[in-house]
């Protein structure tokens, strides 16, 4: 069994990361949901508890153990990090080293982990120099991305911004389970 950390962010795509969720927990993983304030505009966090059966992680500053430090203690029982979707804001904080809510502290914690990023967002989002420069800049790190498909975005333009299939996803994530 291996500990996976499920970064949910917003973005319309989070209602797929449900399922992911649910493949990694069948699979024989302990799945530790941490959602941000603004994926849970998109999907509840009892959605994930429910098919995780652990609880989900929303606030940087719900202490309920005075003897850990919830975002390290997320961080060090981590085996892998798979943020899906990963937003812009998700990326940009990353790259700049923010950790002002409880995703980006943990993926600043986790930093000697793997940790793979699934893009999802608007195409001009997703191809403004700024959003490239920041994936460069953590693929400089070490960590891994799942390209977004072309697809007809929910904004309704058609580009590259659709979080990549669940199964290409899962497989990646396999794969470097694997060789851990």
């Amino acid at each position: 069994m291996k500990n996976i950390v499920l970064g949910v962010t917003g973005s319309i795509a989070a209602y797929k990361a449900a399922d992911i969720a649910n493949s990694l927990t069948k699979e024989g993983n302990s799945v530790r949901v941490v959602m941000t304030k603004a994926a849970m505009e998109f999907i509840t966090p009892l959605t994930f508890q429910t098919l995780t059966k652990n609880r989900v992680y929303t606030d940087i500053f719900s202490e309920d153990e005075p003897s850990r430090v919830c975002h390290i203690a997320l961080a060090e029982q981590a085996d892998l990090v798979l943020v899906a979707p990963a937003s812009a804001d998700i990326i940009a904080k990353a790259a700049a080293g923010i950790a002002d809510d409880l995703l980006s502290a943990v993926l600043l914690a986790a930093g000697n982990k793997p940790i793979i990023y699934c893009p999802a967002m608007n195409t001009m989002m997703y191809e403004n120099p700024v959003t490239q420069r920041n994936i460069s800049v953590l693929r400089q790190f070490g960590y891994d991305f799942v390209e977004p498909r072309e697809a007809r975005l929910a904004c309704g333009t058609v580009g590259r911004g659709a979080l990549a299939d669940n199964e290409t996803i899962l497989g990646i994530v396999r794969d470097i389970l694997g060789k851990l």
